[in-house]
C-alpha cells in the first residue's frame, strides 16, 4: 500500500512538473514566439531546473509539440462540448464552425497552431495533430451530415482536410479584423454544398 502511494505521489509530482513546464513554455511561446524563447527562459519561468525540463522533454521542439497538442485538444474539446446531442448534423457543423473561430481567438492559440506550428514542427506533424483533434470533429460532422455512400472514407478525409484549411484561413482573416459572421456564413455555404451532394 505504501509503495502504491509512493508511486502515485511520484507520478503526481512528475505530472505537476510537466504541466508547469508546458504552462511556462506556452506563455513564452505566445509572448515571444518559438525562435525568441530559450530553454533557460522556460525553466526560469517555470521555477525549475534544466534537468527537470530535459527529464520530460527531449528538446525545445518536443516541448513546443506538447504545447501545440494541448492547444489542439482544447479546441476540439470546446467544439465537442458545444455540439451536443439534439442538433441536426448541419446545426452541429455550423455550431462547430462558430466555436472553432471563438477557440482560435484565444490569445496565442493562432500563433502556436497556425503560424509557428507549421514552421517549427512541419506541415505533416501539424496535420497529424489537427487530424487527431479539430479535423477529427469536422470529419465526424461531415460523415453524419452527408448521405450514406456519398464519399468513401479516404475522400471524406480529404474533404475534411480541405475544409479544415478553409477554417484555418478564415481564422487568420478574423484575427486580422475580418467579420466572424461573414466567415461563418461562407463556411455555411460550403457545408450546404457538401452535404447536398
Amino acid at each position: 500500500m505504501q509503495i502504491e502511494s509512493s508511486r502515485r505521489s511520484n507520478r503526481q509530482r512528475s505530472d505537476t512538473t510537466r504541466a508547469a513546464i508546458i504552462d511556462a513554455a506556452h506563455g513564452l511561446f505566445v509572448a515571444r514566439g518559438y525562435a525568441e524563447t530559450s530553454t533557460p527562459d522556460i525553466v526560469a519561468a517555470a521555477g525549475l531546473t534544466r534537468g527537470a525540463l530535459y527529464h520530460h522533454f527531449e528538446d525545445k521542439k518536443s516541448l513546443f509539440r506538447a504545447v501545440a497538442e494541448r492547444e489542439a485538444r482544447a479546441v476540439a474539446a470546446r467544439i465537442e462540448a458545444a455540439t451536443i446531442d439534439g442538433l441536426t448534423p448541419r446545426e452541429a457543423l455550423m455550431t462547430g464552425a462558430r466555436i472553432y473561430f471563438e477557440a482560435m481567438a484565444e490569445p496565442g492559440r493562432l500563433r502556436i497552431l497556425l503560424l509557428d506550428g507549421p514552421a517549427v514542427l512541419g506541415m505533416r506533424t501539424m496535420a497529424a495533430i489537427d487530424a487527431a483533434n479539430a479535423q477529427r470533429t469536422l470529419e465526424e460532422g461531415l460523415a453524419a451530415a452527408m448521405a450514406p455512400d456519398v464519399f468513401e472514407p479516404a475522400a471524406l478525409s480529404a474533404t475534411a482536410t480541405l475544409l479544415s484549411a478553409a477554417f484555418d484561413r478564415a481564422a487568420l482573416e478574423i484575427a486580422d479584423g475580418a467579420s466572424t459572421q461573414r466567415y461563418v456564413e461562407a463556411i455555411g455555404h460550403l457545408i450546404d454544398r457538401l452535404i447536398s451532394a
